[in-house]
């Protein structure tokens, strides 16, 4: 549908004298409208000359997620000198070291990319989760390298968690915003339902050519109830359930969101839910498989309520209390990983300490990576770049990895008499194959409606 010309402003004050020195061959040939269509997104992409610089130019204040509307990005000390705070209109100045004026648009990428640097974090961990999984399978167990190998599973032991406290802050930081139910739980169904539904389907299909099922599932009701219900039809489905059932109770947390309560205070808060959670299956509802139903997330969807309440002040809230987070952290992370690494070992460990240490150290993990992601967000390194990229196409490397990964064991699978030193070299190579080639898949369907089809965006 065509915009109105009102929908292009004109460019403010020019950065350069060059930019609108003289009329351009679009306004010459009467082609207004295209003329400032081109230029307000040259304005959003940083494309004026001189404006990409100035944005990555320090220091900037870029507090919380983006809202619509229009926000100007101002240098602090000058905002102040000007009699304007950060996130007001502010005019362009004649001089060549005037402060930047931008729409929203423009600052919504910088703010954004500490999210997707968040998924890519998180999206690294999952693949390198599973990938070190597949190692244990092929080296001698006892050994060195079987240990080593256990402990960095272990430790990478926190993606769904940390995926479904993100989901938790940035819808409740958008419901705050603007809640229309009948438009919230549409686009929840085409985002979260049908690629679930999907990729589950793709999955047994695949699980029963390659031989892992046998051919009667396929027409066994309750077999597909099962993988449907408890989201078995691969072992990472599991996560799209969850995710669902977070988009369904996450408006009713509502009225705990506009209370905007401290997030320490909502860390104490969701452990002491997380635990009565934990009582209130152990003793009543008995679920088979607790871990596929939001009552085992509960401390990590408070946690997000209150973090996505409160973010335009995250980044602060981090700076003063990251000494804090990494202080509990030092003190879960051992028995956390002692626990946790005994029980992968086949030894008995106690339920209680388990799911409390796992629960502490996944929700500080979070914290964590939030809060590095907001301290990384303006930093213009290509390693930022490389996993903030990655965070935009996080869905497609969770759906698609698993497949790869059992492709490339089934072509070739170290012995556990082969060298320690290959067994690792294959695994790094295995990570990296079915790391890339999603992310690639993703971004060259990106936009296209295959894309939607397949993965509901």
């Amino acid at each position: 549908m065509p915009h109105p010309a009102s929908a292009f402003p004109e460019p403010p004050a020019p950065v350069t004298t060059a930019w609108r020195s003289s009329p351009s061959l679009l306004r010459r040939l009467g082609l207004v409208r295209l003329d400032k269509a081109l230029n307000y997104f040259a304005r959003q992409t940083g494309s004026q000359p001189g404006l990409r610089q100035q944005l990555l130019d320090s220091p900037y204040e870029l507090p919380g997620l983006p809202e619509h509307g229009a926000m100007a990005l101002v240098r602090p000390h000058e905002a102040a000198l000007a009699g304007v705070g950060v996130g007001a209109l502010s005019p362009a100045l004649p001089s060549a070291h005037a402060p930047v004026t931008v729409s929203r648009q423009a600052v919504s990428t910088a703010r954004l990319s500490a999210v997707d640097f968040f998924r890519g974090l998180a999206i690294l961990e999952v693949v390198t989760h599973h990938t070190t999984a597949v190692t244990l399978r092929h080296l001698p167990e006892g050994s060195t390298a079987y240990l080593i190998t256990a402990g960095v599973n272990r430790t990478l032991h926190f993606a769904v968690p940390a995926f479904i406290f993100l989901s938790a802050t940035v819808l409740t930081r958008s419901l705050l915003k603007d809640f229309r139910p009948l438009r919230y739980y549409s686009r929840r169904l085409i985002r979260g339902g049908w690629p679930y539904l999907l990729w589950s389907v793709l999955y047994v299909l695949w699980y029963v050519a390659s031989g892992r099922r046998p051919p009667e599932v396929l027409t066994d009701p309750e077999r597909w109830s099962f993988y449907l219900l408890y989201g078995k039809a691969s072992y990472h489905l599991y996560f799209m359930l969850v995710a669902l059932q977070v988009y369904l109770i996450l408006p009713l947390l509502l009225p705990l969101a506009r209370r905007r309560p401290p997030i320490w205070l909502a860390f104490v808060l969701g452990a002491a839910l997380q635990a009565g959670a934990y009582l209130l299956n152990r003793n009543v509802l008995q679920t088979p498989y607790p871990g596929s139903t939001v009552l085992w997330y509960v401390l990590p969807i408070v946690l997000g309520v209150s973090v996505g309440a409160r973010l335009g002040e995250f980044s602060e809230w981090f700076r003063k209390s990251r000494w804090w987070v990494l202080g509990l952290l030092v003190l879960v992370f051992p028995p956390y990983l002692t626990v946790t690494t005994r029980q992968m070992l086949g030894e008995s460990v106690d339920s209680v300490a388990y799911h409390a240490l796992s629960w502490g150290y996944s929700a500080l993990m979070a914290l964590g990576l939030l809060g590095l992601a907001y301290q990384w967000q303006r930093s213009t390194h290509p390693l930022r770049i490389l996993i903030a990229t990655l965070g935009t196409v996080s869905l497609q490397v969770y759906l698609i990895h698993p497949f790869l990964l059992q492709v490339l064991e089934n072509w070739y699978a170290p012995e556990r008499s082969d060298p320690v030193g290959l067994t690792i070299a294959l695994s790094v190579l295995y990570g990296l194959v079915v790391l890339m080639i999603p992310a690639v898949i993703g971004r060259l369907l990106s936009g296209r409606r295959l894309s939607t089809l397949l993965f509901g965006r």
